[in-house]
């Protein structure tokens, strides 16, 4: 009910006061019809953390019954030690004549044949089985990452074949912050087969009937791609919205990156919504300007240009005198980036207009980006994909609209920054299929760098890329908020040091 994860508002007592008494007028209206509804508890006891995350059955006007979560994640994106108190047992509700057991979330996420080991010492799951549970309901805010979900419905699917108990699997849906949660809640039965399933990354409603499972509805789960992309909309529409933009604009390179973060605002938030602004500059390839222009007339969205050259030339002017004896390098290239980034403030704090960062998994992670520059903005919408699957993503966004969105000549050209005659990404960076694999490694499998180069990668590549990625945690300590699809991503789910001299 108060969305997750609201995390330090539940350290504000009229925030907690609020939702303890939103669930109380809920369980007014539960004339009828019963229902379980999230909330967060005050813990009553005079040991332990002030708060419980908890779960009420309500039913014929009342609250019944309050059930707490057991397990408290503390890994990845999850910090629940900081604010609850697990709960001391657990306990069944009896309604319609049935024994229910209830679980919140990572409660049923204890399964060592699926997980490889028992995360916790505690087994809710195990427990209302023993109690005589007839059906297992899961509340859950599970958050998508991609390939997560034949993975769940397996985890999920195993529990209940072991304690022979149907499970009802309740997903939110929706994006919070750099979080999006897929829905996709589903019906298991005790043989551990699904046999009803939502929509995935919509609001849907799901009646479930687990003695005719014939008459149920099972909703496909989009494949793997498709899943990324419904997830980076409903997270781009989700974050807009609730932060209370009407629109949104973003810098056109002509570029891979910024196409394919603008046909996904275009997706979420509709062409009406979207500018696309072009800022060329002396170095910018024509192939550059006019696909910029293609992209935004085959999405529909609004296009505007502002060419930085003139205002470059009078940077360089101002600085020449203190650049006296210095040869031309990265902070001349730099200042084009940092133009681009005052012009699309600009229009942003002139029009009330959400600026969407166009970087990808693949620079971010080495530092190929320009604080200030290119990292400006209030939503980092493709931070967490790898600049391969970015590609990917273009392509599959051509497929699914049945015409070509995204121009071929940006598919196919070599990357380029264009700060400089001739440059393309790989002047400083190795192949993006070589530097993904790398930060795959060394980001999320956590893997030295000595254990990449035994993989088969190059020594010295391996190690530049390592250094560069330990060397720009500043960096991404001061970028936009990006959406999490991957498994590790930069943001509160990896909480490297900045100021640390251990190195690989």
């Amino acid at each position: 009910m108060v969305g997750y994860p609201p995390r330090d508002l539940l350290l504000k007592p009229r925030f907690v006061q609020a939702n303890v008494e939103a669930v109380r007028r809920i369980a007014e209206t539960c004339v009828g019809i019963a229902a379980l509804v999230g909330f967060v508890e005050p813990n009553t006891e005079p040991v332990g953390r002030m708060l419980r995350n908890a779960a009420a059955f309500c039913a014929d006007g009342k609250i019944q019954s309050v059930h707490h979560k057991s397990l408290l994640p503390t890994y990845d994106v999850f910090d629940e030690r900081r604010y609850f108190e697990p709960g001391p047992d657990v306990a069944l509700v009896r309604h319609g004549g049935v024994e229910i057991g209830v679980s919140i979330c990572e409660d049923l996420w204890n399964d060592e044949q699926v997980v490889g080991r028992r995360i916790y010492t505690r087994d809710p799951v195990g427990q209302i089985a023993a109690g005589g549970a007839r059906l297992l309901i899961n509340m859950s805010a599970s958050p998508f990452v991609r390939d997560k979900h034949p993975f769940r419905v397996r985890l999920f699917g195993n529990q209940a074949r072991k304690h022979r108990l149907p499970i009802l699997f309740v997903n939110q849906v929706g994006g919070n912050d750099e979080l999006v949660f897929d829905g996709a809640s589903a019906a298991i039965n005790a043989g551990g087969q699904v046999v009803a399933q939502a929509k995935a990354f919509e609001e849907d409603l799901l009646r479930v009937d687990l003695g005719a499972p014939a008459d149920n509805r099972i909703e496909p789960y989009p494949e793997s791609l498709a899943s990324v992309h419904d997830a980076l909309v409903l997270g781009t529409r989700d974050y807009v919205r609730k932060c209370g933009f009407k629109r949104v604009l973003l810098g056109l390179s002509g570029g891979v990156d910024s196409a394919v973060t603008a046909a996904i605002a275009t997706a979420a938030l509709g062409s009406e919504a979207v500018t696309g602004v072009a800022m060329p500059s002396r170095y910018s390839s024509d192939h550059s300007r006019s696909d910029a222009e293609v992209l935004a007339r085959n999405l529909g969205i609004d296009f505007r240009t502002i060419p930085i050259g003139p205002i470059h030339e009078v940077m360089e002017a101002y600085l020449k005198p203190h650049f006296a004896g210095r040869p031309t390098d990265i902070a001349e290239e730099n200042i084009q980036a940092r133009i681009r980034g005052v012009l699309l403030m600009a229009l942003s704090n002139k029009f009330g207009w959400l600026l969407l960062t166009t970087g990808n998994k693949s620079e971010i992670a080495v530092g190929y980006c320009t604080l200030y520059g290119d990292m400006c903005g209030g939503l980092a919408v493709i931070a967490d994909v790898p600049k391969m699957m970015v590609y990917a993503l273009a392509r599959h966004i051509n497929e699914r609209a049945g015409r070509e969105i995204v121009p071929s000549g940006t598919l196919t050209k070599p990357p380029s920054a264009e700060l400089r005659p001739d440059q393309t990404d790989q002047d400083s960076l190795p192949p993006y299929e070589v530097l993904d694999e790398i930060v795959e490694r060394y980001v999320t499998e956590e893997q030295s760098a000595e254990e990449i180069v035994a993989a088969g990668l190059e020594a010295e590549t391996v190690r530049k890329v390592v250094r560069l990625v330990d060397l720009s945690e500043y960096k991404r300590k001061q970028a936009a908020l990006g959406l999490k699809v991957t498994t590790r991503a930069f943001g509160v789910g990896r909480r490297m040091p900045i100021a640390a001299r251990f190195r690989y």
